[in-house]
C-alpha cells in the first residue's frame, strides 16, 4: 500500500511540475536535439525534465517560465556569493578592460595565490586549475612521483570531481589508478589496510566531511587515524577541501586541527568563475617548478584573468574569514532548527552536515557512510524536491541543501516552515518508513 502511495503522490507531483513549467519543457525537449540529456552536467537532470534557469539576482533565481525561487543550492556550492555580486562583477569587467588571454604571467594570479595561502595555513604554495576535479588529478599525480609509489587510498561514496567517483569501487568513468577503497568513517579498518598495502601506498585521499554522498562529516578519530598512519608509512595525506573549506574561517582541517600534506580547492574561491587549485608542502610543489621540478602542469586558462580577479574580490571583500565562520554558524543553526522540527513531528527525517551545507535524509540513526543511506527510498528524496520547489525553494534533488552570503533571515524560516508542510503532506508516508 506504501509503495503505491508513494507512486501515486509523485505521479502527482510530477504532472504538477509539467503543467506548471512549459517553457522549461520546450526547452528541454529542444536542447535534446543537440545534447545527450539536454546538458552537459548529469547532475542537473532530473525526471520528467529539469527546470531551464534564466536569471539569477542576490539569492534569488527565475526559471524560464517566470517562477520566482529563493536559491537553497548555490551552484552546488560554488554560489557562495550569490548572483552578480557588484563587487565580483566590477572586478571582472576591470580586469577584462586590459585584454583577457595574455599569454604570459599575469598581474593578479600572485595576489590569489598569496591571499588563498594566508587564509589556508598547510597550504605553503599552490598552483591554479580550473576545475576541483583537475586539482586531484594534479594532486595524485603529485603523490605518485614524489612517493615513487603506485596506490591511492580513497573512501566508499568519495566524490573528488567527475573522473574520481567511488561507491564499493571507483565508478566507470573514474580514471585507472590503482585505488584501494576502503569504508568511510572505519578507523580500525583503514589502519589495518594502510597497514597491509603501506610501501605502496602514495596517497591517502579523502575529503573530511563527504559531500556528495550526503553531507556526511568525518569523525575526528577516523581523520587523525589517516594522519598518522599516513605518516608512519611514507604516504601523503591529501585533503579534498574543494567543499569543506568554506565550512570554517581556515577551511575544515584547520578547524579539525590536522594538517594534510596537501590540499586541493574549488569551487567557490574563484569567485564563481571556473576555479581549481592544488597545493600544500612546499617540497612537494617542488616538483612543478620549472627551474628546478620534474613535472610540467598545462592549462590554458589556468591563470585566466576573469577567476584570479573574481576570486581575489571575493576572498577580499565578501567571503572573509570572518565571514566564512557567520555562514557556517547560520547553518548549523538552521540544520539545528530543521532537526528539531522532524524530532517534534517524530518522522523519519533528518539533516546531516556541518555549516552551510546539509542533506535531508529519510533514515533513522546516526549516518556515517554513504552505506548507512542504501535502504532510503530515493522517490521520497524526489518528493521533497518538487514540494520545494511548488513553494519557490529550488534545492538539490539528492536533498542537498546550500547556504550562500545573500540568503537571509526570512528565507531561512522559509524554508523551515516549508519542510514543516512537507511533514504535513507526506506524514502518512513518512511514518511508514519507520
Amino acid at each position: 500500500m506504501t509503495d503505491t502511495a508513494i507512486n501515486k503522490a509523485l505521479e502527482k507531483a510530477h504532472r504538477q511540475f509539467t503543467e506548471s513549467n512549459p517553457v522549461s519543457l520546450r526547452q528541454f525537449e529542444e536542447q535534446a536535439r543537440y545534447m545527450p540529456g539536454a546538458n552537459s552536467r548529469s547532475v542537473l537532470f532530473y525526471a520528467p525534465f529539469p527546470l531551464t534557469i534564466a536569471k539569477g539576482e542576490g539569492a534569488a533565481l527565475w526559471d524560464a517560465d517566470g517562477h520566482r525561487y529563493a536559491d537553497f543550492i548555490a551552484e552546488y556550492t560554488a554560489g557562495v556569493y550569490g548572483h552578480s555580486a557588484p563587487e565580483i562583477r566590477d572586478a571582472v569587467i576591470e580586469a577584462m578592460k586590459s585584454g583577457i588571454n595574455l599569454t604570459g604571467h599575469n598581474l593578479l594570479e600572485g595576489k590569489l595565490a598569496q591571499v588563498i595561502c594566508e587564509r589556508f595555513p598547510q597550504v605553503e604554495q599552490l598552483r591554479f586549475t580550473n576545475s576541483g576535479t583537475e586539482a586531484n588529478l594534479m594532486a595524485l599525480t603529485a603523490a605518485l612521483h614524489f612517493t615513487g609509489r603506485r596506490k591511492i587510498v580513497v573512501f566508499s561514496g568519495g566524490y573528488h570531481g567527475g573522473v574520481l567517483g567511488f561507491g564499493a569501487k571507483p565508478l566507470p568513468t573514474t580514471v585507472p589508478f590503482d585505488f584501494l577503497v576502503l569504508p568511510y568513517n572505519d578507523a580500525q579498518t583503514a589502519r589495518e589496510q594502510i597497514d597491509a598495502h603501506g610501501p605502496e601506498i602514495a596517497a591517502i585521499l579523502i575529503e573530511p566531511m563527504q559531500g556528495a554522498s550526503g553531507c556526511i562529516p568525518g569523525r575526528l578519530d577516523f581523520l587523525q587515524a589517516l594522519r598518522d598512519e599516513a605518516t608512519r608509512v611514507g604516504a601523503l595525506l591529501v585533503f579534498d577541501e574543494v567543499m569543506t573549506s568554506r565550512l570554517a574561517p581556515h577551511g575544515l582541517a584547520n578547524k579539525l586541527g590536522i594538517r594534510s600534506d596537501l590540499t586541493t580547492l574549488g569551487k567557490y574561491i574563484g569567485g564563481g568563475m571556473s576555479f581549481g587549485a592544488f597545493g600544500g608542502r612546499r617540497d612537494v610543489m617542488a616538483l612543478f617548478d620549472p627551474r628546478t621540478g620534474s613535472l610540467a602542469h598545462s592549462g590554458t586558462f589556468n591563470n585566466n584573468v576573469m577567476t584570479m580577479a573574481a576570486g581575489y574580490a571575493g576572498l577580499t571583500k565578501l567571503f572573509t574569514s570572518e565571514a566564512a565562520g557567520a555562514l557556517a554558524d547560520r547553518g548549523d543553526a538552521m540544520r539545528a532548527r530543521l532537526n528539531a522540527l522532524c524530532a517534534k513531528e517524530g518522522v523519519v527525517m533528518q539533516f546531516t552536515g556541518l555549516g552551510s551545507l546539509m542533506n535531508a535524509h529519510f533514515v533513522k540513526g546516526e549516518v556515517l557512510r554513504s552505506e548507512d543511506l542504501a535502504a532510503v527510498d530515493g522517490r521520497l528524496r524526489q518528493l521533497l524536491f518538487f514540494h520545494l520547489i511548488g513553494q519557490g525553494i529550488y534545492a538539490s534533488p539528492r536533498g542537498f541543501i546550500v547556504l550562500s552570503l545573500p540568503v537571509t533571515d526570512a528565507d531561512i524560516d522559509r524554508f523551515v516552515d516549508a519542510i514543516g508542510s512537507f511533514i504535513g503532506e507526506y506524514r502518512p508516508l513518512l511514518a511508514a518508513i519507520a
